[in-house]
């Protein structure tokens, strides 16, 4: 069971707690439309139900200001100050140890990077862009004349399933991307401000 640190409303967090509102609007309003859009022959009829937090407890929540992912663990940590707020599990790339080096190696990145660019309608249950490549990833990239790929995202699972719910949680399945369970991506989506740091360790 995650580990919830609890805030009292703080008149300094404000900013971040209107952020934390806002996504929480815009992502229910973006669900009622989806759910709205099933009754009809062409929605999406594999999409799973998820349990939004009532709006009366934004003001509680935490605002995170690090996430962790621990690669070798297959966890993901939001950080507040240095203490965990939630823990997650999360699948990674096929081809899931060492550093993503270049395009098409399954790799999920290594490094220090931020969270940058949000989208509510990708081909996943929302995605958050990670920032690689970096200085770093770049710099090696160029050495051996690589195209070091992008758009690492954390998202949650596919629209359209190809395989049964637990397989996505048993296995590594993406192309490099940090995935979690629907209900663990629209948390991350709530908790996590624009621009948060993002460490992804071995």
């Amino acid at each position: 069971m995650p580990t919830l640190v609890r805030y009292a409303y703080n008149p300094a967090q404000g900013a971040g707690v209107i952020r934390n509102a806002t996504h929480f609007r815009a992502l229910a309003v973006l669900l009622i439309g989806c759910a709205a859009g099933v009754a009809h022959a062409d929605g999406l009829p594999q999409a799973q139900p998820v349990m939004l937090p009532h709006p009366t407890t934004l003001d509680t929540l935490p605002v995170v200001d690090r996430v962790v992912v621990h690669k070798g663990e297959r966890r993901l940590l939001l950080m507040h100050g240095g203490n965990i707020v939630r823990t997650y599990h999360v699948a990674l790339g096929l081809n899931p140890i060492g550093q993503k080096e270049r395009s098409g190696d399954f790799r999920t990145p290594e490094g220090t990077y931020r969270l940058e660019r949000r989208n509510a309608r990708s081909d996943y249950f929302l995605s958050i862009k990670v920032s690689y490549p970096n200085e770093a990833d770049l710099r090696r990239a160029r050495v051996r004349h690589w195209d070091t790929g992008g758009s690492i995202m954390i998202h949650g699972l596919p629209n359209y399933l190809r395989h049964e719910p637990e397989f996505y949680l048993s296995h590594d399945w993406t192309d490099g991307c940090i995935a979690v369970s629907n209900a663990d991506m629209t948390e991350i989506w709530m908790l996590t401000p624009d621009d948060v740091p993002i460490d992804i360790l071995p």
